[in-house]
């Protein structure tokens, strides 16, 4: 197991220095009453005072209900300042308009709404002369379970080195609220959808391959490929004359 304490230190003194690079006052991140949400928060709250916790719902009931209440719960214990865009409306307009010249894919138009959440942030982040702070972990990052120009897109992540048990662990020593820590994973884009269930992955699984490199062949066999078919995500788009 990590030393969080020191973990604690040496996240807190990064975060400290990106903003003094950058010349900024602040952090926005998306408080999405999830765990890397609520573990980003935390560090980026420990190293900042002006830091801001967007809640943006879209569509979604868990977005009203469950992940609201956990995002106020976070915010409250750890001071953390809240602002809300509701996405909604905006997401059915773009749908709407897409809709009129192409009969989009289901896993299009779920991709719409952190696309979406990334255009507010930083259209907040640029209004209040902060950094979009990016909350994938280590795990999800491998297999390319994220959004690109989505929540792929920020300024910093000071987490992504960690797997999601990890987070956990943090989470916890932290003393981050028992919710937060307890509930399915889940990126919240419709209905029921949590992230095991969509990657057809556990995270327990996931998790011992990164750490050991050791999994059943068909687990191994499936992350290998995940990681390859994302290879795109990682890098910056191709340039014609660059190598």
């Amino acid at each position: 197991m990590r030393n969080y304490q020191t973990e604690l230190e040496q996240r807190t003194e990064f975060i400290k220095n990106i903003l003094e690079q950058a010349g900024c006052e602040g952090i926005v991140f998306g408080n999405s009453g999830g765990k890397d949400s609520a573990l980003v928060g935390i560090l980026c709250k420990k190293a900042c005072d002006a830091v801001y916790g967007v809640r943006m719902p879209c569509q979604s009931s868990s977005n009203y209900g469950d992940d609201l209440r956990d995002a106020d719960e976070l915010a409250e214990k750890f001071g953390i300042k809240t602002l809300t865009v509701d996405l909604s409306s905006a997401k059915s307009s773009i749908c709407g308009e897409i809709e009129k010249s192409v009969s989009a894919s289901d896993a299009a138009k779920s991709n719409i709404a952190p696309r979406l959440r990334m255009t507010a942030l930083y259209c907040v982040a640029q209004s209040l002369n902060c950094l979009v702070a990016g909350t994938g972990n280590r795990s999800e990052i491998y297999v390319g379970y994220f959004t690109k120009w989505g929540d792929g897109g920020y300024d910093f992540n000071p987490i992504a080195d960690l797997t999601v048990s990890e987070v956990y662990e943090f989470l916890e020593f932290l003393g981050a609220p028992a919710n937060i820590i307890k509930k399915a994973p889940s990126a919240g884009l419709y209905e029921g959808q949590t992230d095991e269930d969509e990657m057809g992955l556990k995270y327990t699984d996931l998790d011992r391959y990164l750490l050991t490199g050791e999994a059943e062949p068909e687990t191994m066999n499936k992350i290998e490929s995940y990681h390859r078919r994302s290879a795109h995500k990682m890098k910056p788009p191709a340039r014609y004359g660059e190598r």
